[in-house]
């Protein structure tokens, strides 16, 4: 390859390596070449890659790992059409994409990233490298599932370029690659944080979060208004720069029931996290979906555990949030499917610390459609918007005194065949450089009251505080202020 476009620089040991190109789809042609990769961890990947863009996502369902580096296209929109505005730039990315050497669908080509909460939301000095819709596709993307394992380049090219001659460089850089991450030691220790090299403020006061509920409730009396959902956030400053990749690894230790991701767009800035929550799956013209709404948190033993189990089923509040969430998505699914379901009841979906209600929700679609547009038709869910979702909205716009940022929206990836999956990006935090911001929310209805609330919430970031290596929050409250 000698075009411009596409530079080849030399490594240490005289291999080729394919540096990627920052730019449109619409200037070149995506080039993918795969190779199995026995033997690589996600976790040798990301700690290889410290320093430089990162991305990971696994679920707590299927299993499926996807971790990469690097940037071989990003892709960003504003406004009101950024939904339609990825779709376009991905189909195009795709459609025109030369897969030289993949042998499994799992080794695709996938866009990782997500959308802001809001439309118009405009980045601050917290989310100062995130768009209201970014995604990247890495220049180098590794897959795993079950015994399954693959190691996928991916970039740029001029479409005059020949893909013969392109094959053969792409496929010496990859091999190059795979064989530095085995050679790698795997055995790196990270640190926790010190807990007394930490400041941690919470820009929301308790009497703030209180006057804020009791508004909400008048609302709901003299309104339209049925549930709001309300966010407060957690601002730590440390001595030390945050170490994302142990933050990373935690989650994937203690919450593998939950959708654990990573997108890194800037080295150091990162948006984290492991929420229990799903927007969005589809494959072809098979959705699933979910309702996840109402909290209890985990007994310290097992009689006490079934006690709060019992007791989130009988909740009238917390059954109440939950069937708002369920007929607001079943509604919004049912004009673009001729199958829809959801079962009868909510189940317990139980984490380590905390329980939920969930109702899962199936769809089968009238057309193929592709991931977007159903992420765009479900996002907000009342779950974390409220209901109906323009009146919930307007009253969080003014309500929270810190931008969202893409705290509770959606963030997932999408493949060539437009399919994918989106979760909601709850239980989460954003890092940068010595700062990290925790986020966590509560829905509030009728008869919420202010303390259960704020202890809901509080609940809530123990997992972003552990994943940190710091006491949580959870020290600050009673059973009682839940139950």
């Amino acid at each position: 390859m000698k075009s411009k476009e596409v530079q080849i620089s030399q490594w240490a040991n005289g291999a080729a390596v394919i540096r990627p190109l920052l730019q449109s789809p619409a200037e070149g042609r995506l080039v993918s070449y795969s190779l199995p990769a026995p033997g690589v961890s996600a976790r040798q990947l990301l700690q290889h890659a410290e320093g430089q863009e990162r991305f990971f996502w696994q679920n707590g369902r299927d299993k499926i790992l996807f971790a990469g580096f690097g940037v071989a296209v990003q892709m960003m929109a504003w406004g009101g059409n950024r939904f339609t505005d990825i779709r376009r730039k991905a189909t195009t990315l795709f459609h025109q994409a030369s897969l030289l050497s993949c042998p499994s669908d799992l080794a695709t080509p996938r866009l990782f990233g997500g959308f802001a909460f809001d439309d118009d939301f405009t980045p601050d000095n917290t989310w100062s490298v995130f768009h209201p819709a970014h995604f990247i596709l890495p220049h180098y993307q590794l897959v795993q599932s079950g015994q399954e394992s693959w190691i996928t380049i991916n970039a740029m090219l001029p479409e005059d370029e020949n893909l013969d001659e392109a094959g053969e460089q792409l496929h010496e850089a990859l091999v190059t690659r795979y064989e530095s991450l085995i050679e790698e030691n795997d055995g790196f220790q990270r640190r926790s944080l010190d807990p007394s090299s930490v400041i941690i403020t919470y820009p929301m006061s308790q009497e703030s979060w209180a006057e804020k509920i009791k508004e909400v409730i008048s609302r709901i009396k003299d309104t339209a208004l049925q549930k709001v959902v309300l966010s407060r956030v957690c601002e730590l400053r440390s001595r030390e720069r945050i170490d994302v990749g142990r933050a990373l690894s935690y989650l994937n230790n203690h919450a593998t029931e939950c959708t654990r991701f990573l997108f890194e767009p800037r080295p150091y800035h990162a948006f984290y996290g492991a929420t229990p929550e799903l927007l969005v799956q589809l494959s072809g013209t098979n959705v699933t979906t979910m309702a996840l709404a109402g909290s209890m948190p985990r007994g310290a033993t097992t009689t006490e555990d079934e006690v709060l189990v019992n007791q989130l089923l009988e909740s009238h509040k917390n059954r109440h949030e939950h069937r708002l969430v369920v007929e607001s998505m079943m509604r919004r699914l049912q004009p673009l499917s001729t199958q829809l379901q959801a079962t009868q009841e909510p189940e317990i979906y139980t984490l380590s610390y905390i329980h939920h209600l969930l109702t899962p929700i199936k769809a089968q679609l009238r057309r193929p459609l592709g991931i977007l547009p159903l992420v765009k038709t479900l996002h907000p869910t009342p779950a974390l918007g409220g209901s109906p979702r323009s009146m919930a909205l307007d009253f969080i716009r003014h309500a929270e005194p810190v931008p969202r940022g893409w705290y509770a929206a959606p963030v997932g990836w999408i493949d060539c065949n437009m399919d994918g999956e989106f979760a909601v990006a709850i239980r989460s935090a954003v890092a940068q450089e010595r700062r990290v911001w925790l986020y966590s929310g509560a829905g509030i209805v009728a008869d919420s009251l202010p303390q259960k609330e704020w202890a809901e919430t509080a609940l809530k970031f123990q997992p972003m505080f552990s994943a940190l290596g710091l006491p949580s929050e959870r020290t600050q409250f009673s059973l009682e202020d839940l139950s």
